[in-house]
């Protein structure tokens, strides 16, 4: 990928004659979204009564016993996020809010994702604020945050019967090319850490290369940045004022990637309209935190029972291991609160 990107840069500056822009998104640290989590969200949260108390109440909280061996302790808990926190720092880092012209057959296709945010069951709002704090510690559009929506419906164990696997369903070979171990005993594409680490560096990477477009960016995320520089320079079209649904030679299903995601921000934007939707997701969440598990002797459950936490959920986050972790692995574990802004679990 390297010397590709490279080439592809290069070929890019030739179609845009002009600067690269800057990431569209705001940056922010974690504590600014918790410190808002008692803020109105459009217009529901002023219906909601009473508000949610503010982040604070709970530090001091001890550490857990240390473990055996090398495997790092989870670490000392400190303020909860919670849904509503997530989805705010998810609508403020969106590059294109407004949704006048949304697609009405992705609109009715991803109706249901709102409902499985606010959803009690399984782990896709923690995983959508992983996912959405990498991204703004990136500086990139939170548009992206729905690329897993997409791809496998937020779960880390989605494998496809065509080769993709993991939660932004790379394929072997993309996988590898961006530094994902893929080997006999061990796929890092079912690793939530190590998928979303090579996911936001590659979308950084077409971020900049696109001119800060971030139809084009997810367009190349899912036909390749070859075959839509390729587009561009059939079309005579640049990075930099470019109409995406004007490169026809693209295929329909890339063009049409734009419109899923923006289709699915839209439903999310106007979902937080609804009262009783945002009172639904106005709760604590736990914040899933990057950790070592080198040399763990007794692999994921052993790490969960020493640590206080369930086996099953451990399990579930993270499906790359079931057993000892190989050197330089990290698992997701969730904890009730974060350490430092945004940082303990996302930019591991």
């Amino acid at each position: 990928m390297r010397a590709g990107a490279l080439a592809a840069a290069a070929l890019l500056l030739a179609l845009t004659a002009g600067p690269v822009a800057a990431g569209d998104a705001v940056a922010g640290d974690a504590a600014a979204g918790d410190a808002a989590a008692g803020k109105v969200v459009a217009e529901a949260r002023a219906a909601v009564d009473p508000p949610a108390p503010g982040p604070g109440a709970s530090e001091g909280t001890p550490v857990a016993p240390a473990p055996t061996g090398n495997a790092a302790a989870v670490p000392a808990a400190l303020p909860a996020t919670s849904g509503v926190a997530i989805y705010q720092r998810f609508v403020e880092g969106l590059a294109q809010p407004a949704c006048e012209d949304a697609s009405p057959r992705w609109r009715q296709h991803f109706a249901h994702v709102p409902d499985q945010l606010v959803s009690t069951e399984g782990e896709v709002l923690p995983l959508f604020g992983y996912v959405v704090e990498a991204l703004r510690a990136a500086h990139l559009p939170t548009e992206y945050a729905l690329i897993p929506f997409v791809e496998s419906g937020y779960r880390p164990g989605a494998r496809s019967g065509s080769g993709p696997a993991g939660l932004w369903q790379f394929i072997a070979v993309t996988a590898r090319n961006h530094d994902i171990p893929v080997r006999s005993g061990y796929d890092g594409r079912l690793s939530p850490v190590d998928a979303t680490r090579a996911a936001v560096r590659y979308l950084k990477t077409l971020h900049g290369m696109f001119a800060g477009d971030w139809r084009l960016a997810v367009m190349a995320f899912n036909a390749g940045e070859y075959r839509v520089l390729g587009a561009l320079r059939r079309h005579g079209q640049r990075a930099a004022d470019a109409d995406p649904e004007g490169l026809e030679s693209l295929a329909g299903i890339t063009r049409s990637y734009v419109r899923k995601l923006h289709a699915l921000s839209c439903l999310m934007v106007e979902a937080g309209r609804d009262a009783a939707w945002t009172e639904s997701l106005d709760r604590p969440v736990a914040r899933l935190v990057a950790v070592d598990l080198d040399n763990e002797p007794a692999g994921l459950d052993g790490y969960a029972r020493r640590n206080g936490l369930d086996p099953a959920r451990l399990r579930r986050l993270n499906p790359a291991l079931s057993t000892g972790a190989p050197p330089g692995r990290k698992i997701l574990v969730p904890r009730a609160a974060a350490a430092t802004p945004a940082a303990a679990g996302v930019a591991n």
